[in-house]
């Protein structure tokens, strides 16, 4: 197995602890759908579709929705969510470096906090122009380098340096980043910001959290207990004081990148 495989491998297993966390983005999933503008009846493709809170929102729009994810785990719990909501949407166990639809498939491909963890960007996006029809739209939120997320994947990065191979994810975060990764593949690029406020009771509170169910500090935090606890202990300390620059009357704030362009 390389290098590539075997990261691919461990964000699969990372990401089954996902779960509790699908609240924190179901309130940011109405604002990607609402930016995408997707028009009833289009065929949409929901790229790393986790639990299927985009996927599912899209669907209640009225969309013809198809969602894929490296994890069954997730996927499991998206088609009973869906079947909470009432909705069908076409879900599939697959890779965004190699997706199992034909070219130019969807009307809308999207991704909230997803495809931005794939470890190749070039490859990743160019398979989700690959099934876009010439005309559809991509858009897709991720999170920016110099704000709070972004800034924690930094922190994570200098307890635990990550593959060389690996591209860090919060690049998909800078619109001059996006630009160039879209390249003239597109045209019409079109951002904006949001923020999802998350309710904790202290900075430590929401760390547990993260550190719960986020894939990369899943496995960070599990290798540290074992290799060094003294070194996560100070890791857990930094990650405390970056949260509490943005913590306010038990409110965690997450500002966040949109982008919206159209395949030529």
């Amino acid at each position: 197995m390389d290098e590539i495989d075997t990261f691919k491998a461990a964000q699969k297993a990372g990401w089954v602890h996902f779960v509790p966390m699908q609240a924190i983005t179901i309130a940011a999933a109405p604002r990607l759908v609402e930016h995408a503008r997707i028009p009833p009846g289009a065929s949409v493709l929901d790229v790393a579709c986790g639990t299927g809170v985009v996927a599912i929102t899209a669907a209640r729009a009225g969309a013809r929705v198809t969602g894929l994810d490296l994890t069954p785990e997730l996927l499991a719990v998206a088609r009973d969510n869906a079947r909470t909501a009432d909705v069908a949407v076409d879900w599939h166990e697959g890779d965004v470096e190699s997706m199992p639809f034909a070219p130019a498939a969807f009307d809308v491909v999207i991704s909230q906090f997803g495809h931005m963890f794939a470890p190749r960007p070039g490859v990743a996006i160019a398979e989700m122009l690959r099934v876009l029809k010439p005309g559809g739209t991509i858009a897709f939120s991720t999170w920016p380098p110099e704000l709070y997320v972004g800034r924690t994947f930094a922190l994570a990065g200098r307890y635990a340096p990550p593959s060389p191979d690996v591209v860090p994810p919060p690049l998909w975060g800078d619109p001059n980043v996006v630009r160039e990764r879209l390249g003239t593949a597109v045209r019409e690029i079109e951002f904006d910001r949001a923020t999802i406020l998350v309710p904790a009771l202290s900075a430590a509170h929401f760390r547990e959290l993260i550190e719960s169910g986020a894939g990369p500090l899943v496995r960070l935090v599990q290798s540290m207990s074992v290799t060094d606890p003294q070194k996560l202990a100070a890791f857990r300390r930094d990650y405390d004081v970056l949260t509490a620059e943005y913590y306010d009357r038990n409110i965690v704030r997450q500002d966040y990148l949109i982008t919206r362009a159209v395949k030529v």
